[in-house]
């Protein structure tokens, strides 16, 4: 009898667990998250740890589901346009692919503010006053409907790439035909070195490469050998580490509220792991890229501290046009540039103390 009733009661209870499981994974929320890339980016190694960490930290009440590539949308303005109407929860853009709805955030496009990774990775942690502002500014131009969540990495740091000849200085660039996105920003700063702005789609680029449509690109060293760019003719990178290549995560809003207090908590958290998995991704990528650009007897050239100075002087003119031409503009470049300077202060001081 004993036996009987143990068995029935561990029936009753695997019963109870089955059905219990089966009531959750009906009832769990579901997540679609997408990004225009492919599983060898950085973007797609956020996103794998944000799933992990999402789902295991709410017990299963979230699911989140990759769609990799065009699957859900085909550029920034229709993904972007997903996350307003509800039908795509969660998308990762560069700032080129955003900038057509949101044309602030081009400040990350802004050349020579942010020095290096150390720099770059505290002003984009939530709650530095650029990190308020940047969300703020998302949310009161979508009209509520998106919510810019975090900002990470997707390539490194863009540098100048180029087919003819080695760039030292920016008297260098002159003469040069470089390829850009059709964004402004990115032309004025082409234009403002001496060279020549050519709006060329990314897909076309390794044969505009070969038949001299372009003589040059800015981009990190991953996308270059990525793209067997080199196979293409190009040689010659200077890495004069101009534009931090930030990522910006945004989520409908809508759906991020309708989650109760703990789940957005989870959400919130899932996407520090996600940017930090991004700063890192890019880092251990680019060891192999750079080993394999060089054998390939690709050119690389570091620029003096004076050097630098000089490029920076020469796109100091960009910063005025920002400023004047980007709705937005002043606001979000003082909030960057007072956010990098409060950074660098605090890093000096820590690098003090460090070396003592």
């Amino acid at each position: 009898m004993l036996k009987y009733l143990t068995s029935a009661a561990l029936a009753a209870t695997m019963a109870f667990g089955a059905a219990a499981t089966a009531w959750a994974d009906a009832h769990a929320i579901t997540l679609r998250a997408t990004a225009n890339s492919n599983e060898n980016d950085e973007d797609y190694d956020g996103l794998v740890v944000f799933k992990n960490y999402v789902e295991a930290a709410s017990n299963g009440s979230i699911n989140v589901e990759l769609f990799i590539g065009t699957q859900l949308c085909g550029n920034g303005t229709e993904c972007l346009q997903g996350i307003a109407d509800g039908t795509i929860d969660i998308y990762i853009s560069t700032s080129g692919g955003a900038s057509g709805i949101f044309p602030f955030v081009q400040v990350l496009d802004l050349p020579y503010l942010m020095a290096d990774d150390r720099v770059a990775e505290a002003v984009l942690q939530s709650g530095t006053g650029f990190m308020d502002t940047m969300k703020k500014m998302t949310m009161e131009n979508s009209g509520g409907a998106i919510r810019l969540m975090t900002v990470g990495n997707t390539g490194g740091w863009r540098n100048f790439a180029n087919t003819k000849r080695p760039i030292q200085n920016p008297e260098d660039m002159a003469g040069l035909k470089i390829r850009t996105v059709v964004a402004d920003l990115p032309q004025e700063l082409v234009k403002a070195l001496g060279a020549s702005p050519t709006p060329i789609p990314w897909p076309e680029l390794f044969t505009s490469f070969q038949t001299g449509v372009v003589e040059g690109s800015k981009n990190g060293i991953t996308d270059i050998m990525n793209m067997k760019f080199p196979e293409a003719g190009l040689q010659y990178v200077t890495l004069d580490g101009h534009a931090y290549m930030g990522a910006l995560w945004f989520m409908n809003n809508d759906r991020f509220m309708s989650m109760d207090e703990a789940q957005r908590r989870v959400i919130v958290d899932g996407f520090y792991q996600l940017q930090q998995a991004t700063f890192a991704s890019p880092k251990r990528k680019s060891i192999q890229a750079y080993e394999d650009f060089v054998a390939g007897g690709g050119n690389l050239y570091v620029p003096t501290p004076e050097q630098k100075a000089a490029f920076k002087a020469a796109a100091a003119p960009v910063y005025d046009w920002f400023k004047a031409n980007i709705d937005g503009g002043s606001a979000i470049f003082d909030a960057l540039t007072a956010s990098v300077a409060e950074v660098e202060a605090d890093l000096e001081a820590v690098r003090a103390a460090d070396t003592q």
